[in-house]
């Protein structure tokens, strides 16, 4: 890699609304709206700035829409919804809440209100279910609520043995198969059956913690990140490891913290502790 290639990009435009730490970050797909958790416990929702415009420019308020607020605590991971035009939002507040996308009006329903199930880690739409989400708790548990009826639909347990939890950092619905899949802290990732709620398959998929997830949009590769710093190309009809690379270095003992596959090119994208966030070709 050339001097010139390996510099720092600079960025077109900042943001500012939160007051501390960015968590989670989610756009629309079409581009044209952003939405953004953080520890203060709100959701800033954005319009994107036209891509030319001059970086030196002073900062325009009106990109910023509004905020959403209701959670009382830290936003760990939002969701949007092209097909319903709404957000979903998980917080340490105990709290999956989900919103209009196109307002700044308070949430349309809320899951897990008495933290039956826990303390929320992460959510996803389940692709094969319209009406359904899927919500991962630190704890361990699973639990696929009915977005219009508010109703717990099944939940499942991801501890191999009962009594002693094991944190689950990052769960996703497969694009098109009824599927769950978890990303753990003891080093597994774990498939399970939607309408069955059991556990399907269980791997030894990293050195540490699994932290992300995504799976191509033809539901064909999985990719995972770890804190051990590398990301592991999987094929999903096998389970095998086709690929691996390390990405990130450590800091403070993590390493990546977010994954992703591009929408329609041949791009993936990497998050890490490092602070910084890398394309791959």
């Amino acid at each position: 890699m050339s001097r010139s290639t390996s510099l720092d990009v600079e960025p077109i435009y900042t943001f500012r609304a939160h007051r501390g730490a960015v968590l989670s970050v989610v756009m629309s797909s079409t581009g044209e709206q952003g939405f953004s958790g953080g520890v203060d416990g709100t959701i800033q929702c954005w319009n994107t700035p036209n891509p030319n415009i001059d970086p030196y420019d002073s900062y325009d308020s009106s990109v910023l829409r509004g905020e959403l607020s209701g959670h009382t605590d830290s936003v760990w991971g939002l969701v949007y919804s092209s097909v319903h035009q709404r957000l979903l939002s998980c917080s340490a507040d105990g709290t999956v809440r989900l919103w209009d996308a196109n307002t700044t009006s308070p949430s349309l329903a809320v899951f897990n209100e008495n933290k039956k199930l826990g303390v929320p880690s992460s959510v996803d739409l389940v692709c094969s279910e319209p009406a359904h989400l899927v919500t991962s708790f630190t704890n361990g548990q699973i639990g696929l609520f009915n977005m219009e009826t508010r109703q717990l639909v099944l939940s499942m347990e991801s501890n191999l043995e009962p009594g002693t939890p094991c944190q689950i950092n990052k769960v996703l619905s497969h694009p098109t198969l009824p599927i769950t899949i978890t990303a753990q802290e003891d080093r597994h990732i774990r498939f399970f059956d939607n309408n069955s709620g059991k556990l399907i398959h269980s791997m030894v998929a990293h050195l540490d913690a699994v932290t992300s997830l995504a799976v191509d949009p033809n539901g064909l590769y999985l990719m995972s990140g770890s804190h051990d710093c590398s990301i592991r190309l999987w094929n999903l009809e096998n389970k095998t490891c086709i690929q691996e690379f390390t990405a990130h270095r450590k800091k403070f003992e993590e390493s990546i913290h977010d994954v992703a596959f591009h929408p329609s090119k041949c791009y993936i994208a990497s998050a890490g502790a490092d602070a910084l966030a890398k394309v791959f070709v």
